[in-house]
């Protein structure tokens, strides 16, 4: 079976004989399946009104386990995103009653970012709806063809997860 990405390698190896295209037969897929990706993700989220940076946010609470909470530092962490935008990012939610500050009672001076019952329960809905979509995505992969493509994803992220800084 030929795909998009097989016609463009063919077209610059053409062009370009004298250039190594391989890792455009890896990565352009790894792009193009990312976007696909981000589709679906967008369906998903949008069916329980949610953006993918809400989500983000929230599973990230969710995941933290009872009382579902987090300080906005932690946050950070797990959304790789600046201070500045992840203050906007938890007022927005806050004011749409999905999330609410808190008082670190470890740190005077530090708040603490709780989801609400309703940002729990759009969370694990959401969650529910774009693990739906994954599956879709992944249909055609066996168990073991998933395994062994998680593994070797798995090698090419974990260095850049593991920069520190």
């Amino acid at each position: 079976m030929e795909d998009e990405v097989d016609r463009l390698v063919a077209a610059w190896r053409r062009e370009r004989p004298d250039l190594d295209v391989e890792p455009l037969e890896v990565l352009s897929r790894v792009s193009r399946l990312a976007r696909h990706l981000d589709r679906a993700r967008r369906l998903a989220f949008s069916e329980h009104h949610l953006e993918p940076w809400e989500f983000d946010v929230l599973t990230a609470l969710r995941r933290a386990g009872s009382p579902y909470q987090l300080s906005p530092g932690q946050l950070l962490t797990q959304t790789l995103v600046t201070s500045g935008t992840m203050t906007n990012r938890i007022d927005r939610l806050a004011k749409k009653g999905l999330v609410e500050r808190l008082p670190d009672p470890s740190d005077r001076r530090g708040v603490l970012v709780r989801l609400t019952d309703e940002g729990r329960d759009r969370a694990d809905q959401s969650l529910a709806g774009l693990l739906e979509q994954e599956r879709a995505i992944l249909g055609e992969l066996s168990r073991a063809q998933r395994s062994e493509l998680a593994a070797l994803l798995r090698q090419l992220t974990a260095p850049f997860d593991n920069i520190p800084g």
